[in-house]
Protein backbone atom coordinates (compact mmCIF):
# COMPACT_ATOMS: atom_id res chain seq x y z
CA UNK A 1 0.00 0.00 0.00
CA UNK A 2 1.79 3.55 -0.85
CA UNK A 3 2.30 6.24 1.63
CA UNK A 4 -1.13 8.03 0.14
CA UNK A 5 -3.42 5.27 0.61
CA UNK A 6 -1.79 4.62 3.68
CA UNK A 7 -3.03 8.57 5.03
CA UNK A 8 -6.70 8.10 3.50
CA UNK A 9 -7.18 4.02 4.91
CA UNK A 10 -5.88 5.53 8.53
CA UNK A 11 -6.77 9.17 8.71
CA UNK A 12 -3.25 10.20 9.73
CA UNK A 13 0.73 9.07 8.71
CA UNK A 14 3.09 11.43 9.12
CA UNK A 15 3.20 14.20 6.63
CA UNK A 16 6.55 14.62 6.15
CA UNK A 17 6.72 10.66 4.90
CA UNK A 18 3.61 11.18 2.91
CA UNK A 19 5.20 14.38 1.05
CA UNK A 20 8.67 13.51 0.47
CA UNK A 21 9.54 12.75 -3.34
CA UNK A 22 8.65 8.98 -4.23
CA UNK A 23 11.73 7.65 -5.39
CA UNK A 24 10.06 5.79 -7.57
CA UNK A 25 9.74 9.21 -9.19
CA UNK A 26 13.86 10.45 -9.35
CA UNK A 27 12.56 13.22 -11.75
CA UNK A 28 10.04 14.78 -9.38
CA UNK A 29 11.69 18.26 -8.59
CA UNK A 30 13.14 19.36 -5.03
CA UNK A 31 10.80 21.52 -3.01
CA UNK A 32 12.28 24.95 -2.26
CA UNK A 33 13.67 26.85 0.53
CA UNK A 34 10.62 27.97 2.25
CA UNK A 35 8.27 25.52 1.57
CA UNK A 36 8.85 22.81 4.27
CA UNK A 37 6.84 19.37 4.32
CA UNK A 38 3.58 19.53 6.57
CA UNK A 39 3.29 19.22 10.08
CA UNK A 40 4.59 15.62 10.56
CA UNK A 41 1.88 14.49 13.48
CA UNK A 42 -1.06 17.52 13.85
CA UNK A 43 -2.62 16.67 16.51
CA UNK A 44 -6.47 15.66 17.00
CA UNK A 45 -8.19 18.52 18.02
CA UNK A 46 -10.48 19.45 21.25
CA UNK A 47 -12.82 21.23 19.55
CA UNK A 48 -15.33 19.50 17.70
CA UNK A 49 -16.67 21.23 15.17
CA UNK A 50 -20.30 21.64 13.80
CA UNK A 51 -21.19 19.46 10.72
CA UNK A 52 -20.32 20.50 7.53
CA UNK A 53 -17.28 22.37 8.94
CA UNK A 54 -15.36 24.03 5.98
CA UNK A 55 -11.45 24.72 5.34
CA UNK A 56 -12.49 27.55 3.09
CA UNK A 57 -8.81 28.00 1.91
CA UNK A 58 -6.73 24.77 1.12
CA UNK A 59 -4.12 24.21 -1.81
CA UNK A 60 -3.57 20.51 -3.63
CA UNK A 61 0.28 20.27 -4.92
CA UNK A 62 0.83 17.32 -7.79
CA UNK A 63 1.37 14.60 -7.22
CA UNK A 64 4.44 16.61 -9.78
CA UNK A 65 4.49 13.57 -11.76
CA UNK A 66 0.86 13.57 -12.38
CA UNK A 67 -0.01 17.32 -12.44
CA UNK A 68 3.48 19.03 -13.29
CA UNK A 69 3.75 22.56 -11.78
CA UNK A 70 4.40 25.30 -13.74
CA UNK A 71 7.18 26.23 -15.66
CA UNK A 72 7.34 29.76 -14.79
CA UNK A 73 6.50 29.29 -11.17
CA UNK A 74 8.35 30.56 -8.44
CA UNK A 75 8.50 27.88 -5.91
CA UNK A 76 8.63 24.47 -5.68
CA UNK A 77 6.29 22.79 -3.23
CA UNK A 78 6.47 19.32 -1.66
CA UNK A 79 3.69 16.92 -3.24
CA UNK A 80 0.42 17.69 -0.94
CA UNK A 81 -2.10 15.50 -3.19
CA UNK A 82 -5.95 15.42 -2.86
CA UNK A 83 -6.01 11.95 -0.94
CA UNK A 84 -3.40 13.66 1.56
CA UNK A 85 -5.51 16.72 1.70
CA UNK A 86 -9.05 14.36 2.50
CA UNK A 87 -7.36 12.58 4.92
CA UNK A 88 -6.24 15.65 6.62
CA UNK A 89 -9.82 17.04 7.11
CA UNK A 90 -11.11 13.84 8.07
CA UNK A 91 -8.58 13.60 10.84
CA UNK A 92 -9.58 17.03 11.58
CA UNK A 93 -13.52 17.03 11.39
CA UNK A 94 -13.73 19.01 8.43
CA UNK A 95 -16.17 17.74 5.40
CA UNK A 96 -16.15 20.66 3.16
CA UNK A 97 -12.86 22.56 1.74
CA UNK A 98 -12.25 25.30 -0.84
CA UNK A 99 -9.34 23.88 -3.06
CA UNK A 100 -7.45 27.11 -4.25
CA UNK A 101 -5.44 26.74 -7.63
CA UNK A 102 -2.07 27.65 -6.16
CA UNK A 103 0.68 29.95 -8.62
CA UNK A 104 2.72 26.96 -9.44
CA UNK A 105 0.26 25.09 -11.23
CA UNK A 106 -0.41 28.51 -13.10
CA UNK A 107 -3.38 28.63 -15.59
CA UNK A 108 -3.31 25.00 -16.01
CA UNK A 109 -6.66 23.59 -13.61
CA UNK A 110 -6.17 20.12 -14.26
CA UNK A 111 -5.35 19.15 -10.78
CA UNK A 112 -8.18 21.53 -9.25
CA UNK A 113 -10.50 20.12 -11.96
CA UNK A 114 -9.29 16.44 -10.70
CA UNK A 115 -9.83 16.92 -6.89
CA UNK A 116 -13.40 18.56 -7.58
CA UNK A 117 -14.08 15.55 -9.71
CA UNK A 118 -13.47 13.62 -6.62
CA UNK A 119 -15.04 15.17 -3.87
CA UNK A 120 -18.60 14.44 -4.54
CA UNK A 121 -19.90 17.95 -4.11
CA UNK A 122 -18.04 18.26 -0.74
CA UNK A 123 -15.36 20.61 -2.19
CA UNK A 124 -15.32 24.11 -4.34
CA UNK A 125 -12.34 25.48 -6.08
CA UNK A 126 -10.87 29.14 -6.69
CA UNK A 127 -9.56 30.01 -9.96
CA UNK A 128 -6.46 31.64 -11.88
CA UNK A 129 -8.36 32.92 -14.61
CA UNK A 130 -5.32 34.93 -17.07
CA UNK A 131 -6.37 37.23 -20.12
CA UNK A 132 -5.65 34.64 -22.13
CA UNK A 133 -8.08 32.06 -20.36
CA UNK A 134 -11.61 31.71 -22.25
CA UNK A 135 -15.11 31.94 -21.51
CA UNK A 136 -15.24 28.22 -22.44
CA UNK A 137 -12.67 27.47 -19.71
CA UNK A 138 -13.98 29.47 -17.15
CA UNK A 139 -17.72 27.57 -18.16
CA UNK A 140 -16.08 24.20 -17.46
CA UNK A 141 -14.82 25.39 -14.17
CA UNK A 142 -18.42 26.73 -13.31
CA UNK A 143 -19.49 23.45 -13.89
CA UNK A 144 -17.15 21.79 -12.01
CA UNK A 145 -17.50 23.71 -8.90
CA UNK A 146 -15.24 26.40 -8.61
CA UNK A 147 -16.99 30.03 -7.77
CA UNK A 148 -13.75 32.36 -7.13
CA UNK A 149 -10.88 33.32 -8.97
CA UNK A 150 -7.66 34.68 -7.06
CA UNK A 151 -6.10 38.19 -7.89
CA UNK A 152 -2.27 37.16 -6.57
CA UNK A 153 -0.49 40.95 -5.85
CA UNK A 154 2.71 39.44 -3.98
CA UNK A 155 5.76 39.73 -5.96
CA UNK A 156 7.29 36.71 -4.62
CA UNK A 157 4.44 34.78 -6.71
CA UNK A 158 3.82 37.60 -10.13
CA UNK A 159 3.59 40.56 -11.15
CA UNK A 160 0.48 42.16 -9.45
CA UNK A 161 -2.34 42.59 -12.00
CA UNK A 162 -2.84 45.76 -13.81
CA UNK A 163 -6.41 47.23 -14.20
CA UNK A 164 -6.76 46.23 -17.55
CA UNK A 165 -6.01 42.51 -16.83
CA UNK A 166 -8.34 42.97 -13.86
CA UNK A 167 -11.23 44.29 -16.01
CA UNK A 168 -10.45 41.47 -18.77
CA UNK A 169 -10.89 38.56 -16.06
CA UNK A 170 -13.97 40.36 -14.70
CA UNK A 171 -15.40 40.06 -18.35
CA UNK A 172 -14.32 36.33 -18.65
CA UNK A 173 -16.07 35.76 -15.48
CA UNK A 174 -19.17 37.87 -15.56
CA UNK A 175 -23.06 36.44 -15.03
CA UNK A 176 -21.24 33.77 -12.41
CA UNK A 177 -21.57 34.99 -9.70
CA UNK A 178 -18.10 34.44 -8.87
CA UNK A 179 -16.28 36.10 -5.83
CA UNK A 180 -12.47 37.81 -6.62
CA UNK A 181 -10.27 36.86 -3.92
CA UNK A 182 -7.55 38.99 -3.23
CA UNK A 183 -4.36 37.83 -2.00
CA UNK A 184 -2.19 40.99 -0.70
CA UNK A 185 0.18 42.25 1.73
CA UNK A 186 -0.88 44.41 4.71
CA UNK A 187 0.64 47.40 3.71
CA UNK A 188 -1.14 47.00 0.12
CA UNK A 189 -4.55 47.03 1.30
CA UNK A 190 -5.07 50.66 1.61
CA UNK A 191 -3.58 51.36 -1.21
CA UNK A 192 -5.98 48.93 -3.07
CA UNK A 193 -8.73 50.65 -1.15
CA UNK A 194 -10.15 52.56 -4.09
CA UNK A 195 -9.80 49.41 -6.58
CA UNK A 196 -11.65 46.80 -3.88
CA UNK A 197 -14.59 49.16 -3.73
CA UNK A 198 -14.65 49.40 -8.06
CA UNK A 199 -15.09 45.19 -8.07
CA UNK A 200 -18.32 43.68 -8.76
CA UNK A 201 -19.88 41.39 -6.13
CA UNK A 202 -18.39 39.95 -3.48
CA UNK A 203 -14.55 40.04 -2.34
CA UNK A 204 -12.42 37.92 -0.30
CA UNK A 205 -9.25 39.37 1.31
CA UNK A 206 -7.03 36.07 1.99
CA UNK A 207 -4.88 35.49 5.54
CA UNK A 208 -6.74 38.83 7.39
CA UNK A 209 -4.77 40.46 4.86
CA UNK A 210 -1.31 39.72 5.90
CA UNK A 211 -0.93 42.81 7.98
CA UNK A 212 1.71 43.63 9.90
CA UNK A 213 0.96 43.38 13.66
CA UNK A 214 3.81 45.60 14.39
CA UNK A 215 1.62 48.84 12.96
CA UNK A 216 -0.61 48.47 15.56
CA UNK A 217 -4.49 47.72 15.08
CA UNK A 218 -5.18 51.15 13.94
CA UNK A 219 -2.29 51.35 11.43
CA UNK A 220 -3.94 52.15 8.23
CA UNK A 221 -4.20 48.40 6.54
CA UNK A 222 -6.49 47.70 9.61
CA UNK A 223 -8.32 50.76 8.88
CA UNK A 224 -8.81 50.09 5.54
CA UNK A 225 -9.50 46.39 6.32
CA UNK A 226 -12.16 47.75 8.80
CA UNK A 227 -13.98 50.05 6.14
CA UNK A 228 -13.78 47.34 3.47
CA UNK A 229 -15.88 44.97 6.21
CA UNK A 230 -18.27 47.74 6.26
CA UNK A 231 -19.01 47.92 2.71
CA UNK A 232 -21.05 44.35 3.18
CA UNK A 233 -19.28 43.72 -0.21
CA UNK A 234 -15.84 42.41 1.83
CA UNK A 235 -15.34 39.14 3.11
CA UNK A 236 -12.38 38.46 5.28
CA UNK A 237 -10.37 35.16 5.79
CA UNK A 238 -9.31 34.64 9.09
CA UNK A 239 -7.20 32.20 8.23
CA UNK A 240 -3.05 32.66 8.24
CA UNK A 241 -2.53 33.33 12.00
CA UNK A 242 1.11 31.30 11.77
CA UNK A 243 1.59 33.47 8.93
CA UNK A 244 0.60 36.93 10.68
CA UNK A 245 1.82 36.21 14.26
CA UNK A 246 5.31 37.71 15.60
CA UNK A 247 4.75 35.61 18.55
CA UNK A 248 4.62 31.89 16.98
CA UNK A 249 2.49 29.34 18.53
CA UNK A 250 -0.27 29.53 19.94
CA UNK A 251 0.09 32.86 17.70
CA UNK A 252 -1.77 34.68 20.71
CA UNK A 253 -1.35 38.24 18.46
CA UNK A 254 -3.04 36.94 15.66
CA UNK A 255 -5.60 34.81 16.97
CA UNK A 256 -6.76 37.83 18.76
CA UNK A 257 -6.79 40.38 15.92
CA UNK A 258 -9.09 37.58 13.86
CA UNK A 259 -11.54 37.57 16.61
CA UNK A 260 -12.09 41.65 16.85
CA UNK A 261 -12.75 40.74 13.18
CA UNK A 262 -15.25 37.93 13.39
CA UNK A 263 -16.71 40.29 16.32
CA UNK A 264 -16.82 43.09 13.87
CA UNK A 265 -18.56 41.32 11.24
CA UNK A 266 -19.75 37.52 11.58
CA UNK A 267 -21.75 37.61 8.65
CA UNK A 268 -18.80 38.21 6.28
CA UNK A 269 -15.52 36.31 7.75
CA UNK A 270 -14.42 32.76 6.91
CA UNK A 271 -11.93 30.32 7.91
CA UNK A 272 -9.42 27.80 6.49
CA UNK A 273 -6.03 25.86 7.23
CA UNK A 274 -3.71 27.31 4.54
CA UNK A 275 -2.34 23.45 3.98
CA UNK A 276 0.15 22.56 3.47
CA UNK A 277 1.42 25.83 4.08
CA UNK A 278 4.04 27.33 1.75
CA UNK A 279 6.18 29.62 1.42
CA UNK A 280 6.41 30.34 5.25
CA UNK A 281 9.70 30.56 7.70
CA UNK A 282 10.54 27.95 9.85
CA UNK A 283 8.35 24.66 9.91
CA UNK A 284 4.38 24.30 8.63
CA UNK A 285 2.07 24.76 11.77
CA UNK A 286 0.18 22.02 13.59
CA UNK A 287 -3.04 21.75 11.82
CA UNK A 288 -4.91 20.30 14.84
CA UNK A 289 -3.59 23.21 17.19
CA UNK A 290 -4.81 25.53 14.40
CA UNK A 291 -8.68 24.07 14.55
CA UNK A 292 -8.72 24.12 18.39
CA UNK A 293 -7.61 28.11 17.59
CA UNK A 294 -10.97 28.49 15.81
CA UNK A 295 -13.00 28.19 19.44
CA UNK A 296 -10.87 31.65 20.49
CA UNK A 297 -11.26 32.89 17.35
CA UNK A 298 -15.36 32.54 17.41
CA UNK A 299 -16.09 32.14 20.86
CA UNK A 300 -19.82 33.33 20.50
CA UNK A 301 -21.13 29.57 19.70
CA UNK A 302 -23.63 31.65 16.89
CA UNK A 303 -20.75 33.09 15.67
CA UNK A 304 -18.19 29.76 14.90
CA UNK A 305 -21.04 28.24 13.30
CA UNK A 306 -21.28 31.41 10.72
CA UNK A 307 -17.64 31.20 10.43
CA UNK A 308 -17.08 27.67 9.77
CA UNK A 309 -20.32 26.77 8.29
CA UNK A 310 -23.05 29.07 7.19
CA UNK A 311 -20.60 32.00 5.67
CA UNK A 312 -18.85 29.32 3.56
CA UNK A 313 -22.18 27.56 2.37
CA UNK A 314 -23.32 31.14 1.02
CA UNK A 315 -19.84 32.26 -0.31
CA UNK A 316 -19.04 29.41 -2.27
CA UNK A 317 -22.56 27.76 -2.98
CA UNK A 318 -22.49 24.64 -1.28
CA UNK A 319 -25.60 23.03 -1.37
CA UNK A 320 -27.93 23.64 1.50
Amino acid sequence: MSTVQQLSALQHVPAAQAAVPSAAHPDTPAPSPGCPPPHPAPRTPDLRLPPDSCDAHCHIFGPADVFPYAPERTFTPYDAPKEQLHALHRHLGLTRAVVVQSSCHGYDHRVLLDALAAGAGRLRGVALVGERTSRAEVEELHRAGVRAFRLNFLPHLRTPPTRAEIDAILERVEGLGWAAQLHVRGEEIAVLESLVRTLPGRVVVDHIGRVDLAAGRDGPALRSLRALLDTGQVWVKVSGVDRVSRQGPPYADAVDLAASLVAHAPERVVWGTDYPHVNIVGDAPDDGLLVDLVERIAPDPAHLRRLMVDNPAELYDFPA
